[in-house]
């Protein structure tokens, strides 16, 4: 079973012709997870088949006439981290709140995870991660600066703040598969930045060809699905997820007093107002019913945040 996560920008006219055209193909294909369209492109994860992915690839760079193929991050899994496949219509594919930022048009130089390396080594490079705070938490990049955003809705702030200290100042920047990065990059370069980067692939690809001796990544990879987070060698890794807050929990977290699976965590106990509280409960409460039926209740095991646009 393979996991492949892709994005393209390009403009888009007919989005939902597109959605609906995916949404069919897709479920012919037997394939799971979610993609989404919006008139700045595609981006999605997908679970199934080798064959049925390249299938997939193969038809959107036919029917969207792409000059360059589709370059997929693949990592492999036992069972498909999804339950179903969507196909959703967005505003954006990835939620910035800028939506004049184009980076098919404009956007920071890719490095590949070769060159990276030596980037992230060099004192003057300001190498920032570009995704949220409890992803950075997981596993990160030596000497990445953490924006400490909850969403990637709040990093134009964060860059504009970086923008009116020091706009001369060498940037690398790299997310979990590249698409953050593209608009993160593109956002820079508005701002006056004239030396922009972006680790190619992302944090996928690079610990996908690098090695273990040469790699100079900390910890684990938060990903968009029911893994939570990949290891160094992209096998499924030590983190679950709070069904509350959605954040990636670790051993020591499940192990407080404030975890109480399916309805609170260290991190959201003291936010989690009572009436959800209540439903959460009560959500646990049936599962629990339906595992001692021996069915399986309805959202059980779903991934409490798959959806790679956010």
């Amino acid at each position: 079973m393979y996991v492949v996560s892709f994005y393209r920008f390009l403009d888009l006219d007919k989005p939902r012709l597109l959605r609906e055209q995916l949404q069919s193909f897709c479920e012919q294909q037997q394939l799971l997870g979610t993609i989404l369209v919006a008139t700045e492109g595609i981006n999605g994860t997908v679970a199934g088949s080798k064959e049925a992915v390249q299938a997939l690839f193969a038809r959107l760079e036919s029917d969207l006439e792409l000059a360059e193929p589709i370059d997929g991050r693949w990592t492999q899994a036992e069972q498909a981290p999804f339950r179903r496949m969507r196909v959703k219509i967005k505003k954006e594919i990835v939620t910035l709140g800028r939506p004049d930022i184009k980076p098919h048009l404009t956007t920071g130089r890719h490095v590949s995870p070769a060159e990276w390396n030596e980037l992230i080594q060099d004192p003057e490079v300001l190498v920032i991660d570009t995704r949220n705070e409890y992803e950075y938490e997981v596993g990160t990049f030596e000497n990445a600066v953490d924006p400490h955003t909850r969403s990637f809705r709040e990093f134009p702030e964060y860059a504009r703040h970086l923008a009116s200290e020091n706009s001369d100042r060498r940037l690398a920047m790299f997310c979990t598969g590249g698409i953050r990065c593209e608009k993160a990059t593109a956002l820079m370069m508005d701002l006056g930045f004239k030396e922009v980067y972006q680790l190619q692939g992302g944090i996928l690809s690079y610990l996908e060809q690098v090695a273990d001796e040469d790699n100079h990544w900390h910890g684990e990879c938060f990903v968009f699905d029911s893994r939570v987070a990949v290891d160094r060698d992209l096998a499924e890794g030590g983190y679950q997820q709070c069904h509350a807050c959605r954040r990636p929990l670790s051993a020591e977290d499940v192990n407080s007093l404030d975890y109480r699976e399916g309805v609170s965590c260290p991190h959201c106990i003291n936010e989690l107002d009572s009436e959800r509280a209540e439903r959460l409960e009560e959500r646990r409460r049936q599962i629990e019913l339906a595992k001692a039926r021996g069915v399986l209740h309805i959202g059980q095991n779903l991934p409490a945040k798959a959806d790679p646009g956010e």
